[in-house]
């Protein structure tokens, strides 16, 4: 007999290098995907599935099992890894100051790759050790939902058998929507989902509860294999990533193409059909409407492709005047929720209610709408709660929350401190040794601390709404910092986005770890455990993806036709602004149009929480990003979301095959993509 794991073994070496084999599989799909899309993908629950995989095929040889407070080590280490293209500005704001910076702003930046480490490094640690002390307020004391969070907790439960789970709890947690991507669009409430999932007979179950894990990771391989096909022989057919569905002329002069990349409808299928659903729109208002009106009255007269007289570079300012709009209004709705108490009480009563009433309610013992961990779980256990009255119960419960973890576990205030101190010290070293006297040391110490405080904001956000609104934190921080520099300094637009993306990096950062320590809390797992498996996942991370990342600039043109960075001229073009450069002809018109539109928007979808037509009012990041990215990738995302939705919701079948299939779609590409890079490398013709 397989002898138990030793008990306080939550940090394994092999759960620690396991993570690491999946977040570098992640990592570089990110630092692809990024650079096309800006978007990326943190996967928490296909690193759960693929970690548990690994250990499953070698359970054989192990000395004793694999266990789910491993799995969540596992998930840590490798979402720390996951979100470093993002965190680290290579997806993004590297890529404005080293192409897009014009000469009279101090650039462009020849950034080597010693350099990108050193940045990376000095970004990625703050913000995971300012989650710590925030873990005990809004995990322990205020028992925040972070959705997410949850949902892979209901996975990671499902996949080690703890109370013999069915496979329908199984998709409920997949219904969650597992791969946080960043900037996401919209709250994906677990709850809601879940809710769905068990309206129509909550008593049954699909299949026998010990999954046939054989077939599904034969599936994941399958899809893996068939996007890494299609990757590689876009190489050689470029002309498969932009096919002309729309007719010729549709695809030359409006670019009106479609990419039918299986990486893009995978990613479709995680972000749900409301999601991509409103991008769509977002693409019909900013390429059919905005495009070609701006292009007829002559307010952007050059080509459509160009980014400074093309209206794709016109109908970017109304995209960000929507974006930064509906930052404004959830960030200040956040902010302003001490003064809204019995609203949100109302809306978390609603919610939880039902959720406490579905089978996920009762496997995780959830009551009183609050979540209890799932430590004890053993038969014994639960027949004593049954056998106490509900008064008793419901006390019982209470306690086991606000119970913390065992001392031995907890992460010590002196870590936090001095972790803290020197987190922020080599924050400002390393920037100092990057930009020198280009950016003063004062305003990166003020950006530091502007970021934590941004951090509490996007954490809060994230806990309240599964949403972390790190794009419209990254640029508040842009808009503070256009006040205390002047206008005049010779560096102003590079301090702007040195100043937002520190912003982004510590409210990202600080954001995934209290993801993984909800997961943590909810299945006993050590947070110190965590706190050091994401350290190790953010370090690799740092270095692996800017090597990527140089790699990726070195053999492609950058900005190009294949990595066309989207989001980079976003920052550049939000710097801009705010340190006082013109817009182009009627663009501030129709900005500011579009931002008193989603003003409306946003604060009716914020109001709205659980309501049935909540998903027809159009959320303004997704729409913004239909704007500024090209509609090849926002029609494939759409395919993916539709399919998705109808294979659920019109089919009634498991939406866990659509996770294998999705997860395998998007590592697929992003992982092969790197054949494509040998092979432009070695400059093998195209055909």
């Amino acid at each position: 007999m397989v002898p138990p794991i030793p008990p306080g073994r939550s940090f394994t070496v092999r759960s620690v290098v396991a993570g690491l084999a999946v977040g570098t599989v992640i990592c570089a799909a990110n630092v692809y995907f990024g650079l096309q899309t800006g978007w990326v993908s943190i996967m928490s629950m296909p690193a759960s599935l693929m970690g548990f995989a690994i250990f499953k095929v070698l359970s054989k040889h192990l000395s004793f099992p694999f266990t789910p407070v491993e799995n969540v080590l596992l998930q840590s280490v490798a979402c720390g890894m996951a979100i470093m293209p993002l965190g680290c500005g290579l997806v993004g704001v590297i890529p404005a100051m080293t192409d897009l910076l014009k000469p009279e702003e101090r650039g462009p930046l020849n950034l080597s790759v010693w350099q990108l480490i050193v940045w990376s490094l000095g970004l990625c640690y703050f913000g995971v050790v300012f989650a710590v002390p925030l873990r005990k307020q809004v995990i322990i004391k205020e028992r925040l939902r972070f959705p997410s969070g949850f949902s892979t907790a209901v996975l990671i439960s499902v996949l080690h058998d703890q109370g013999h789970q069915s496979q329908k709890e199984l998709d409920a947690a997949a219904e969650g929507k597992f791969a946080a991507l960043v900037p996401r669009d919209e709250p994906l409430l677990a709850s809601d989902r879940l809710e769905e999932e068990y309206d129509d007979d909550p008593g049954e179950d699909l299949q026998d509860p010990k999954h046939d894990w054989a077939g599904n990771m034969r599936l994941l391989l399958i899809c893996f294999g068939l996007s890494g096909l299609y990757t590689v022989s876009t190489y050689f057919l470029p002309v498969l990533r932009n096919l002309p569905i729309f007719g010729t002329v549709a695809a030359n002069t409006w670019l009106w193409t479609l990419n039918p990349s299986f990486a893009y409808i995978g990613q479709g299928i995680i972000m749900g059909a409301e999601t991509t659903l409103h991008m769509t729109l977002g693409a019909i208002v900013g390429w059919a409407i905005l495009s070609p009106l701006a292009k007829s009255k002559g307010w952007a007269p050059g080509d459509v492709g160009d980014w400074e007289t093309g209206s794709k570079g016109w109908i970017v300012w109304v995209s960000l005047s929507i974006m930064l709009v509906d930052a404004v209004v959830s960030l200040a709705y956040i902010a302003l929720q001490p003064l809204l108490g019995k609203h949100v009480a109302r809306l978390s009563s609603d919610v939880y209610g039902r959720l406490r009433s579905s089978r996920v309610g009762k496997l995780l013992r959830l009551d009183a709408y609050e979540y209890t961990p799932l430590r004890n779980r053993d038969d014994e256990h639960a027949s004593q709660r049954d056998s106490v009255d509900d008064a008793e119960r419901r006390q019982t419960l209470t306690d086991d929350l606000d119970a913390d973890a065992p001392p031995e576990q907890r992460i010590g205030k002196k870590t936090v401190s001095i972790g803290l101190l020197l987190s922020i010290g080599l924050c400002v070293l390393t920037i100092y040794i990057v930009f020198g006297d280009l950016v003063p040391v004062y305003a990166t110490v003020i950006a530091v601390l502007m970021a934590l405080v941004l951090s509490i904001m996007g954490v809060r956000a994230l806990g309240e709404t599964d949403l972390n609104p790190v794009s419209g934190i990254s640029k508040l921080a842009q808009l503070f910092f256009a006040l205390i520099i002047p206008q005049g300094h010779k560096s102003s637009v590079l301090i702007n986005l040195v100043a937002g993306a520190v912003s982004e990096a510590g409210a990202l950062q600080a954001g995934d770890l209290m993801q993984d320590l909800k997961t943590g809390h909810l299945l006993g797992a050590a947070p110190k455990a965590q706190f050091w498996g994401q350290v190790i996942g953010a370090t690799a991370g740092a270095i692996f993806s800017s090597f990527i990342y140089r790699l990726y600039t070195t053999v492609y043109e950058i900005p190009g036709e294949l990595f066309q960075v989207p989001t980079a001229y976003v920052w550049i073009f939000t710097a801009r602004l705010v340190t006082g450069k013109g817009l182009p002809y009627m663009a501030t018109e129709w900005a500011m149009g579009a931002g008193v539109l989603f003003v409306f928007f946003t604060l009716i979808r914020t109001f709205s929480v659980g309501k049935a037509w909540r998903s027809w009012v159009p959320g303004g990041i997704a729409v913004a990003v239909g704007m500024y990215n090209v509609p090849s990738f926002t029609l494939a995302r759409a395919i993916g979301g539709i399919g998705g939705w109808i294979w659920v919701h019109k089919m009634k079948r498991s939406n866990t095959p659509m996770i294998i299939l999705a997860s395998g779609f998007i590592l697929g590409e992003g992982f092969l993509s790197i054949v494509n890079l040998v092979l432009q490398g070695f400059q093998v013709p195209h055909f």
